[in-house]
């Protein structure tokens, strides 16, 4: 069989930005402060980064120690360590969930495209009923949303199909620090309107009565999504490694700045929010629905400035969903690629269309296909559940027993101290305590908690 040459990342840059894109998505500045709406704010972004520091970045090393060590896609590099037992279906699983992932994000990523044609034209500024018809209208009409699905599809490709140098980091240095500037502008105008004190204490000045066991477990699964755990993406971009990365400190940049981005959503939203009166937890509808009404009114003391604040607004939640999306089509294009041994356009082709025909099928199951329900769910909330509720797990919890408990020491501590060049020898022994047992417990108690069996 035909050995494939080895991409790499150009540089240390190169590394932290794109690994961090992977992870910095529609989980940090759409799901993350509809979660701290819900669970008490500064609460529950203290508890956040607790869980980050117990759970997250000892999931990710792990991640970066496979990836790293296979130097290959991600099932291939699972099938390495584990020496061609069954813990090798633990990649397989990795890879499917990265998959069906890409699929339907790719609709949600589709809407944030839309918003931003909407925002350009004008068409979210009216009353509240108007932007929730609004967005109800668009998500069940067939054909707006697929279109949008397959542009962003479409722009993923053509990211990924130039490879890891000249595409993914290449795009990753443009879209990071853009994605940071926006952020800083939109935080600065919503800071700066009547009364958003009070959104910002409601971020910063925590409630301690607001503490309870579902807030602790809101905070372990958010840690889990935000950071892109067990969907594939840490392992393949580990995969492009080289041998002189400290990967302790790229867990650490990367779930800095993922924490950052999310932070800095959140001064975006409840500042504004606070200052026309509306509920910090509106809940996932905040981004669509309640979040254009609120720009409409906070920013309606300037002429335009609402406008321009929208436009903004929805440009980066697009290219915060397209950093994700190419990282979630890279996991299959790399599998193909390796595992049939063909050119990466051809396998960036057959993975776009594959994502395609199942972003059509998740998008019409909210408008046309909406009364087929399969256990009583659209195909949509079937992938959303199947992957975010069973797969990311299973294949998390997995991954933490494979490292903790099968893979041999030696190599672990060899990858995780870059074959002790780095003195973290007591760093690696608190590793291993939390993989081997915290982290699979955390995870077990996750999802058995929200089936209610415990």
């Amino acid at each position: 069989m035909a050995k494939l040459e080895r991409a790499g990342f150009g540089t240390k840059l190169g590394v932290i930005l794109a690994t961090a894109g992977s992870a910095v998505g529609l989980g940090n500045i759409w799901r993350f402060p509809y979660m701290a709406g819900q669970n008490g704010g500064a609460v529950f972004i203290m508890i956040y980064i607790f869980c980050v520091l117990l759970l997250g970045i000892p999931c990710m090393i792990s991640e970066f120690i496979i990836g790293r060590h296979g130097q290959s896609n991600t099932a291939r590099a699972y099938r390495k360590m584990a020496g061609g037992t069954a813990w090798s279906l633990i990649g397989y699983m990795s890879v499917l969930t990265g998959f069906l992932i890409t699929g339907y994000y790719a609709v949600v990523s589709g809407w944030c495209l839309e918003y931003v044609w909407a925002s350009l034209l004008g068409k979210l500024q009216g009353e509240p009923a108007y932007i929730t018809e609004y967005f109800s209208t668009f998500s069940q009409t067939p054909m707006k949303p697929i279109f949008w699905t397959l542009v962003i599809l479409l722009a993923s490709y053509l990211i990924v199909e130039n490879g890891v140098r000249d595409g993914i980091e290449r795009a990753s240095k443009l879209m990071m620090p853009t994605l940071f500037i926006l952020l800083l502008i939109i935080v600065v105008a919503s800071c700066m309107l009547p009364n958003a004190q009070e959104g910002v204490e409601f971020l910063f000045k925590p409630d301690f009565t607001k503490i309870n066991g579902e807030v602790f477990l809101a905070a372990l699964g958010q840690s889990f999504y935000s950071l892109s755990i067990a969907m594939g993406c840490i392992c393949t971009y580990a995969s492009y490694y080289s041998k002189y990365t400290n990967l302790t400190n790229a867990a650490v940049q990367i779930s800095i700045i993922d924490f950052i981005v999310a932070l800095l959503a959140g001064l975006v939203i409840f500042p504004a929010a606070f200052s026309v009166g509306v509920s910090p937890d509106s809940g996932p509808s905040l981004i669509f629905i309640t979040l254009p009404n609120v720009f409409y009114q906070a920013f309606s003391v300037i002429p335009g400035l609402g406008y321009f604040v929208s436009v903004l607004f929805y440009v980066l939640l697009s290219m915060a969903a397209l950093t994700s999306l190419m990282s979630l089509h890279e996991v299959s294009t790399a599998f193909l690629q390796e595992e049939m041994v063909i050119t990466r356009k051809k396998a960036a082709l057959i993975v776009s269309i594959s994502t395609m025909i199942v972003g059509v099928i998740c998008s019409l199951s909210l408008g046309a296909w909406n009364t087929h329900k399969i256990f009583g769910m659209t195909i949509f909330d079937l992938f959303d559940f199947v992957t975010g509720q069973l797969f990311l797990p299973i294949v998390g919890f997995l991954t933490c027993i494979f490292i903790g408990w099968f893979v041999p020491h030696k190599i672990v501590r060899d990858e995780f101290t870059n074959w002790g060049t780095l003195r973290n020898g007591t760093l690696y022994h608190i590793y291993m305590f939390l993989i081997k047992y915290v982290c699979p417990l955390c995870i077990l108690f996750i999802f058995l908690r929200q089936f209610g069996w415990i």
